[in-house]
């Protein structure tokens, strides 16, 4: 593969590190997105996203000429497919998958394929995706031939590759995790892992496209059933009057225990979304993934009523006060500490929730973006953390942000510590953890 061209179709938390990772190794990689203004940084040498280091492999990547940035695919060898993959809208019990982005990135790199060309879907994606997006490539390419037709001797080659990866930590774990590879046939499987070698170091195993589909779900399912656990047992422990930090620190002294910690709920494009995916396939068989899923959407509310609650008691203890004179700092609201990333944020919802229905003022605290989402711009103030500290009536900690988790003065009004941080720091905020 030394000499030839990769395309990376939609250039955001995976795409664009990927795309680094490959110019890194000194081969042509041809970033496609439909966002303009995205387009145009990375062409700059800069990025769009917060990802550690990942400023400096593209800036090196564009300097060099290995990496550029284009709104239309052009030829290539291979194309890896790193587009979105969110819920069909409207009122959708089961939370059904929307492949229209998988459907619009096949249809738009058809026109540019030859035969030998390899195509690599790595969006998460219901067990079938990967041969419907072979379908739609048919469908739109009837001169070529593909796997699902031809097998082995097809044109194009077709496989399945999810991410694995943390935000924070992408580029390393780009490098260093296995990578699971489904192909259509052995050859496509063959060609994907070859294509992953040039850069991962850890092993490519290779299985069935559906097998690995099947794996990312499954890999982001026993995580949020772990995550459901906790979250219930933080509700039960409250309920009982236990710190439910210092529980599951006893009791995963255990050899064979390990708990997660709770929290405000479950956020970011894989945890909080993968499991609905296999829930939406089979309905009747999903039933501890769907309860899982279930105990970790409603773990916000269950957190806004606790912020009601201590509304109330601060109004009942302040009777010269009204609710307009409440000022409520949440503190984080990205999905995961010490990144940017907003997406299926259950912090950002919760903000979002408050800022609705309470008429004083709210006071968003999240030191890794420079300005508020377009859905609280008109709901909150962004706020610099000591600012909130020494003035706002109420505190409530969503997210552990490593400025936070490094502060040494705690906050002056009351605390409601949803992830347990502050709690464990100030002995004197003990009865104020959730």
């Amino acid at each position: 593969m030394n000499n030839k061209t990769i395309s990376i179709i939609g250039l955001g938390y995976i795409g664009l590190p990927t795309a680094a990772v490959f110019a890194s190794r000194k081969i042509k990689v041809i970033g496609v997105d439909i966002n303009q203004k995205a387009v145009d940084t990375i062409n700059r040498g800069q990025i769009h996203i917060v990802e550690p280091d990942l400023d400096m492999v593209v800036q090196a990547a564009v300097s060099a000429g290995y990496l550029r940035a284009t709104t239309q695919p052009e030829p290539a060898d291979a194309f890896l497919i790193a587009v979105p993959t969110p819920f069909k809208a409207g009122n959708n019990s089961d939370h059904e998958p929307d492949l229209r982005f998988i459907q619009a990135a096949s249809r738009a790199i058809a026109p540019v394929l030859k035969p030998g060309d390899l195509v690599i879907l790595e969006s998460t994606s219901p067990v079938g995706t990967t041969e419907q997006m072979a379908a739609w490539l048919a469908a739109a390419r009837p001169d070529l031939t593909f796997p699902q037709t031809h097998g082995e001797a097809s044109d194009i080659r077709v496989a399945y590759c999810p991410e694995r990866v943390l935000p924070g930590h992408v580029l390393r774990e780009l490098l260093q995790n296995d990578r699971v590879i489904g192909g259509m046939t052995p050859k496509c499987s063959e060609a994907a892992a070859q294509l992953y070698k040039i850069f991962v170091q850890g092993e490519c195993v290779v299985t069935t496209a559906r097998t690995a589909e099947m794996c990312k779900l499954t890999e982001n399912s026993f995580r949020d059933v772990n995550i459901a656990f906790a979250n219930e047992l933080s509700i039960i422990c409250d309920k009982l009057d236990i710190n439910v930090w210092e529980l599951i620190k006893l009791a995963n002294r255990h050899p064979r225990v390990n708990i997660l910690q709770p929290g405000p709920g479950v956020g970011g494009h894989c945890i909080a979304v993968d499991p609905w995916f296999i829930v939406s396939q089979t309905p009747d068989e999903a039933r501890l993934i769907r309860t899982a899923r279930e105990v970790n959407d409603s773990k916000p509310e269950w957190v806004i009523d606790k912020v009601k609650l201590a509304v109330a008691d601060y109004l009942q203890a302040n009777p010269d006060k009204t609710a307009k004179d409440v000022t409520i700092a949440c503190f984080g609201l990205a999905f995961k500490p010490d990144i940017d990333d907003l997406r299926e944020s259950p912090a950002l919802s919760i903000t979002l929730s408050i800022a609705a229905t309470h008429p004083g003022p709210i006071w968003a605290v999240e030191p890794n973006i420079a300005e508020l989402p377009t859905s609280l711009v008109e709901l909150a103030t962004l706020k610099p953390i000591h600012e909130a500290l020494a003035n706002a009536a109420i505190n409530v900690l969503l997210v552990d942000h490593r400025q936070f988790r490094q502060l040494e003065d705690m906050p002056l009004g009351k605390v409601l510590d949803f992830k347990g941080i502050w709690v464990s720091k100030d002995k004197n905020l003990k009865k104020e953890n959730i």
